[in-house]
C-alpha cells in the first residue's frame, strides 16, 4: 500500500470512488446524480487529500481541513471525509490513511484533530476509537436518513 498526497490527475478517480461508495451509513448529502459536481472545488483541492493506492489503483482517500475559518482555531484540524473502496476494506487502508493524516496534521502544526461520524456507523467508530479518538459530544437525532433519525457524533484527540 502506498499513501501519498492527491494530485489534480486523481480528480476523476476520486469522484468515481465517492459515487460508488455512497451510503447513508456515512453520507448525509443526497446520492450523487449526473451531471456530477467536480470532486475538487473552492473549499477542498488536492492539497487537502491523502490517497491510498494498492497495486497502483486508487482505493481510498482522507480529507483534512479546518473545523472553522477562525485564526484562534487554526491549531485544530478536522477529518472531513474518509472513503475506502469496497474491495479494499479490511486490508488496513482506512487505518493507514487515518495514521497518515494525523502525521500530516502534526507537520502542519496542529495540536488536535477532530471528526464527525454518524452514530450508526459502527465500523468507522470502532476504527476511530482504536486510534485514540474519543467521543467528545453527541447531537442526538441530528439527521433523518432513510426514514430514521441518526446521531451526529463528534470525536477528537490530541496530537
Amino acid at each position: 500500500m502506498h499513501i501519498r498526497h492527491a494530485t489534480l490527475d486523481d480528480e476523476d478517480a476520486l469522484g468515481r470512488l465517492d459515487r460508488v461508495t455512497w451510503s447513508t451509513l456515512h453520507a448525509v448529502s443526497p446520492r450523487p446524480r449526473p451531471p456530477y459536481e467536480p470532486f475538487y472545488g473552492e473549499r477542498f483541492g488536492p492539497r487537502d487529500h491523502l490517497v491510498a493506492e494498492l497495486d497502483g489503483v486508487l482505493v481510498g482517500y482522507i480529507r483534512l481541513g479546518f473545523p472553522t475559518p477562525l485564526a484562534c482555531n487554526a491549531h485544530v484540524r478536522q477529518i472531513q471525509g474518509l472513503v475506502v473502496a469496497e474491495e479494499a476494506r479490511g486490508a488496513g487502508v482506512g487505518r493507514a490513511l487515518l495514521r497518515a493524516v494525523q502525521e500530516e496534521a502534526r507537520k502542519l502544526g496542529a495540536r488536535r484533530i477532530t471528526l464527525r461520524v454518524l452514530g450508526h456507523n459502527a465500523p468507522a467508530r470502532k476504527l476511530y476509537e482504536s486510534e485514540g479518538f474519543t467521543v467528545e459530544g453527541v447531537l442526538p437525532e441530528e439527521f433523518l436518513l432513510d426514514g430514521a433519525y441518526v446521531d451526529d457524533v463528534f470525536m477528537g484527540r490530541s496530537l
